[in-house]
């Protein structure tokens, strides 16, 4: 009897120290999330960017920083799996010449995404701090590749436009590709607003075209 009764009271601890950390991180992780959602409104892609993101908010806590290096890690994530996607796809038997074509060229558009976003990461990981010369070389580095690493996903949609012997499969890869550019276009948004934190030095490196990456439409 006394040892269910210790048994119990144990039990009730261990509830009352989980509800007493669970209301600690709380307020800790809705501050994050808010964060991440207020920053996802400057994206063309909100909802996506919320969704994407909202996963990280624990180690993103409310750092322009761990937002732009989570963004960029999605979009890494998601060009290789559409990188490998492309490339079982070009395989496929039946293929018209001019779709063969479009197909390979693709495969090379995503290698050349995954390259860049890699080297954005990278490059992210090598900035100093804000109002320093190296901030500015290195975040205009990472915009630069975020950028051309979006050119590439474009140019890959671009192809696969008009119609096809098999329309389903080129809509199968615009589809998957498509998703890539709009997580690479948020990336790069986020990046941006990553940038603009160095404004209070007087320096400002993104023009008003390069704000936002657009996508092409499938």
């Amino acid at each position: 009897m006394e040892s269910t009764s210790t048994l119990s009271f144990l039990l009730s601890l261990l509830l009352l120290a989980g509800s007493t950390s669970l209301a600690a991180s709380s307020p800790v992780r809705t501050s994050s999330t808010n964060f991440i959602k207020a920053s996802c409104g400057t994206t063309l892609y909100p909802a996506l960017c919320v969704q994407s993101l909202s996963v990280y908010a624990n180690s993103i806590q409310q750092s322009p920083r761990q937002l732009a290096q989570a963004a960029l890690s999605v979009s890494l994530a998601r060009a290789r799996s559409a990188s490998a996607f492309v490339s079982k796809l070009s395989r496929s038997n039946g293929m018209q010449p001019r779709d063969l074509a479009a197909m390979k060229d693709c495969v090379e558009n995503m290698g050349d995404s995954v390259d860049r976003i890699s080297q954005s990461i990278r490059e992210l990981g090598r900035v100093g701090r804000s109002g320093s010369g190296s901030f500015q070389w290195h975040v205009s580095n990472v915009q630069t590749w975020v950028s051309a690493a979006l050119t590439d996903e474009n140019t890959c949609v671009d192809g696969l436009a008009g119609p096809a012997k098999d329309g389903n499969l080129k809509a199968a890869v615009k589809g998957r590709v498509v998703h890539v550019a709009q997580v690479t276009s948020n990336a790069l948004a986020l990046v941006n607003r990553f940038a603009d934190s160095d404004r209070r030095s007087g320096t400002r490196f993104v023009d008003s075209d390069r704000q936002f990456g657009t996508v092409r439409n499938p």
